[in-house]
């Protein structure tokens, strides 16, 4: 027992140093890299856990943290990240930080027209280590381990083999043929060799020239200068900007407020297409759920009567689309409503017509409630049915005996004892299908276009809108937009959840006064 305990403890002790560890060694890795934020975030964080399996107090927490640990890296670091980022400008040519985006724009060098030009002669060692004799008009100068000095003609570290007054071995470094050249290009090319004020590069296979660093930083003004031209390049959201509007690419990353929010309102290239997105969303979502729930209801009632024949067997034919996967279905019919597919076959065969499906905007609009309504009902029916068998039958006989009909008995028997169960379910059919991105991507993926102008296309929803900005921009993409339309969808859906959780409790009260 005392071993067992033992051996518990040091496994435990064994475990929580290997990962304090490797936390303090990313979280150094961070700071050196200046990410301050998430080096303090992973410390305490690490700290929590240390706390959590050493302490006997928190004891019980060691049940929860495992969960609450992927609850904060899939859903919370995602979702404050997503808010975060649409707060920038993050997207094509504004990746980089200002740091790095400095660091290549200085990087840059330019010819001047009297440059002087080297052929050289390039050298290489068993441990790959490249050495460089540069051939000038006037003199010769090597490179060798990042020094570079002038070679006199009694070198004697050179040894010409062949006699033809070319060196073929430096001490352990052997010439280089064309082919081996052409093979370690990426390394020669990535030689920066500082002479007279320059930097001698690489100009083609066979000459390098000393290259002159175009950019200048001026970290006073945070203004960037080019030294060929003359012209001063100022920090305006983003991009070192001259005065005649030229950009210095690449841009950066910064802070802009609530720019892209205002844009989805104000810039009439977004807000047009986002507001048409927007309405289709909500339409999509709203018939989706009241055509697969009166198509569900209805066979649910249909097949609730004892009477019917066979009633088991159309239970079972009827629930084969919820049985198959969604995915396999969507790409099914994407199959048969193509302009050469089963649907327009037959209907030229029959009537000698043709009907654009997935090419025009309304019949593709028609074709995805279609698909959806076949993929839905089957939910519908299989709740409906269970709520239908909990009403009491003696109900039923009684509006029979008062003379009610059949719709009296429908619609203040039946549909409101029904809504009373159902109505969480249906808010959340509706919060499902304003995000069924996988039925909008795999059976029209978004399309037809509306115009050139714009990324989103005729049948897009919000998220599929939100995808193409970030991933399919024309523009490049536009990840801060995208997460402006994600911070968007995550209120809507969450005030749908608010309602549905409060609708909940309300129906529950209810039900017990019923």
């Amino acid at each position: 027992m005392v071993r067992t305990y033992l051996m518990k403890h040091v496994l435990q002790i064994v475990i929580l140093g290997a990962l304090d560890a490797i936390v303090i060694w990313v979280g150094t890795s961070l700071a050196v890299q200046a990410h301050y934020l998430m080096a303090v975030l992973l410390l305490i964080g690490t700290a929590g856990i240390n706390y959590v399996y050493l302490s006997k107090r928190a004891y019980p927490m060691r049940y929860l943290l495992p969960g609450l640990i992927f609850l904060f890296a899939m859903v919370v670091y995602p979702i404050g990240y997503s808010f975060y980022i649409s707060f920038t400008n993050l997207s094509t040519g504004h990746i980089l930080n200002q740091q790095q985006a400095i660091a290549q724009i200085t990087d840059r060098f330019y010819t001047p027209d009297d440059a002087p030009t080297f052929t050289y002669t390039a050298f290489k060692n068993s441990a790959g280590d490249i050495a460089i004799l540069l051939h000038g008009s006037d003199r010769d100068l090597f490179y060798y381990q990042g020094q570079i000095s002038p070679v006199k003609g009694s070198d004697d570290r050179f040894v010409d083999e062949d006699g033809d007054n070319s060196p073929d071995k430096f001490l352990s470094y052997k010439v280089m043929s064309l082919p081996q050249i052409i093979k370690s290009l990426p390394d020669i090319e990535g030689l920066r060799i500082p002479y007279d004020g320059g930097t001698i590069r690489l100009d083609s296979l066979h000459s390098f020239k000393l290259s002159v660093r175009r950019y200048s930083y001026d970290q006073d003004t945070d203004t960037i200068h080019d030294l060929q031209t003359g012209t001063v390049y100022k920090n305006i959201e983003g991009f070192y900007t001259s005065d005649d509007g030229e950009e210095l690419y690449p841009g950066f990353k910064v802070w802009m407020g609530f720019r892209n929010y205002l844009s989805l309102v104000l810039n009439p290239l977004i807000s047009g297409p986002f507001a048409r997105v927007f309405g289709w969303t909500v339409i999509f979502a709203s018939l989706s759920v009241l055509t697969t729930f009166a198509t569900g209801l209805f066979l649910a009632i249909l097949l609730n009567d004892p009477y019917l024949k066979l009633r088991r067997l159309y239970r079972v034919l009827v629930i084969v689309p919820y049985a198959l996967p969604a995915f396999i279905s969507i790409l099914i019919w994407h199959g048969l409503l193509t302009n050469m597919g089963l649907f327009n076959h037959v209907l030229l065969q029959l009537f000698h017509i043709s009907i654009p499906w997935l090419e025009s905007t309304f019949w593709a609009k028609v074709s995805i409630l279609l698909v959806n309504l076949w993929l839905g009902y089957p939910y519908m029916m299989i709740v409906s049915l269970g709520a239908l068998q909990s009403i009491p039958g003696e109900l039923y006989e009684a509006a029979r005996v008062d003379g009610a009909t059949w719709w009296h008995r429908f619609s203040r028997i039946t549909l409101p004892l029904l809504l009373m169960p159902l109505a969480p379910l249906l808010i959340g059919s509706f919060a499902f299908n304003f995000n069924n991105f996988t039925l909008i991507w795999l059976l029209t993926e978004g399309g037809p276009p509306i115009n050139a102008r714009t990324v989103a296309q005729s049948t897009d929803i919000l998220l599929s809108y939100a995808y193409r900005l970030a991933f399919q921009g024309a523009r490049g993409n536009q990840f801060a937009l995208a997460a402006a339309v994600s911070v968007i969808i995550f209120f809507i859906i969450a005030t749908i959840s608010a309602i549905n959780f409060r609708l909940t409790g309300a129906l529950e009260d209810l039900s017990k006064n019923v």
